[in-house]
């Protein structure tokens, strides 16, 4: 996205949301086109989020699993882009039509505010609910994420954003904002899901929230109470150094076979688009150096850019078939003193998310090895936590039997294996067109 003086950054935390997050990002497309930001942060989804939400935003980002820290880091300063207010939307929340100029217009004498809240579902007892929610922020001044807080950017970083915590961040950070203003308490709505109530039964639901809040109130540790209201721990972090075999984007050479469908030309945007998104999801997921093994070699034109634009480091990929440049990687990786574990991937899969990755590093802390197997029996990544060379021996590659002789070729070498879920690339005409059914590229930035 071009430098920008963006009157206002919408924030949306995200995880494992699914389809339906591509109908709520296409529903904010007409807040862009008015001049607002959109910032989605994953925090480690292991579905197709993160590749849904890529055409629809201007900043897709990663950071640890939790609304705080998620937010916060879609808050925090980007290159080029000078928000002057944020507002921190829940993905399965709407906003009115007249959202910002709703929000500029409370801006202008409060220092942040929430709007009141409706809840997508026909029960009459929510109607109470949402009805003592809106009374009760009115009164109290403390607001709760489902109201979409919006809040200047100055006053945001001045009372240190939302504390790092997984649970009631929002009531603390509305404290924190009382010490600036009193809200500013809009009757407009947010439309948001009922589907916790309607899981935990409404009064059910609403006291457990109570006693959450009083616990909360007499000094109860928030990691304790996000237990109690249904939270998982966030998993340990896990180191791997990830390096990624590309081709270089030249008509002819890259995504042959999508060139009856796309022509040389288009097949090898596709490839240069791939690759683009292979790098920005390795270095997203955070667990390590990234490195790109570019064919025919690294001089080539295209990659000598990608080197200047995104800082990756390239080499040239070795000589020979499939597993013999994985090993030679691998080699190479391993024969360093300090070296760790090695996720080695392609470019062809860009539903591989950056928690997908982590989740890979993290397997490799029990297994010798990890595959994330390709439906058409192939795989998208393999893990090494050390040399195994007998991965890459005797393999038909470019087969359907790829999956199955590696996982022979490991369990002969006595190696221990994780397998996770399977994911699909993009090599055929058939594939590139379900790639284009997740999304059009209407929201595309």
């Amino acid at each position: 996205m071009p430098d920008s003086t963006a009157s206002i950054r919408i924030v949306i935390p995200v995880l494992n949301e699914g389809a339906a997050l591509t109908e709520r990002l296409k529903a904010l497309q007409g807040l862009r086109a008015g001049g607002a930001e959109l910032v989605v942060v994953d925090g480690g989804s292991t579905d197709d989020s993160w590749a849904r939400a890529r055409p629809w935003v201007d900043y897709l980002l990663s950071s640890p699993r939790g609304r705080a820290a998620q937010m916060n880091a879609g808050a925090a300063p980007i290159p080029g882009s000078h928000p002057q207010a944020l507002l921190f939307l829940h993905a399965d929340t709407q906003l009115p039509d007249d959202a910002l100029s709703a929000i500029s217009q409370a801006l202008r004498s409060r220092a942040w505010g929430r709007f009141d809240v409706r809840l997508d579902a026909k029960d009459a007892r929510l109607r109470i609910v949402e009805g003592m929610m809106n009374l009760r922020s009115r009164y109290s001044g403390i607001a709760t994420g489902d109201q979409a807080i919006f809040v200047r950017t100055d006053a945001f970083r001045a009372v240190g954003g939302f504390p790092e915590q997984p649970l009631m961040e929002d009531i603390e950070l509305s404290k924190r904002l009382l010490r600036v203003s009193r809200p500013a308490c809009l009757h407009q709505r947010v439309i948001t899901s009922a589907r916790k109530w309607e899981a935990g039964g409404v009064w059910r639901t609403v006291l457990l929230m109570w006693r959450l809040r009083w616990a909360y109130f007499f000094g109860a540790k928030p990691a304790d109470l996000a237990l109690r209201y249904g939270y998982r721990p966030r998993p340990p972090a896990a180191a791997a150094n990830i390096a990624i075999l590309a081709k270089a984007p030249v008509p002819g050479f890259a995504k042959t076979r999508l060139i009856p469908l796309l022509g040389a030309w288009g097949a090898a945007r596709a490839q240069r688009e791939f690759t683009l998104q292979a790098i920005n999801t390795a270095q997203q997921a955070g667990i390590g150096r990234v490195s790109l093994w570019c064919a025919p070699d690294a001089q080539q034109p295209q990659f000598r850019a990608l080197r200047k634009r995104v800082g990756v480091s390239c080499h040239t990929q070795p000589q020979g078939d499939l597993g013999e440049r994985m090993r030679r990687c691998a080699e190479q990786h391993f024969s360093q003193a300090d070296a760790g574990p090695l996720l080695i991937m392609g470019t062809d899969c860009p539903v591989l998310s950056p928690g997908r990755l982590q989740e890979a590093a993290r397997s490799l802390s029990q297994a010798d090895a990890c595959l994330i197997p390709a439906e058409d029996g192939g795989y998208v990544l393999i893990g090494l936590r050390k040399m195994l060379p007998e991965a890459f021996s005797n393999i038909s590659w470019s087969t359907s039997q790829v999956l199955s002789q590696t996982q022979a070729r490991l369990s002969q070498a006595g190696a221990s294996l994780a397998l996770l879920p399977t994911l699909w690339d993009i090599d055929e005409p058939h594939d590139w067109q379900r790639w284009q059914g997740m999304h059009t590229d209407e929201g595309a930035s």
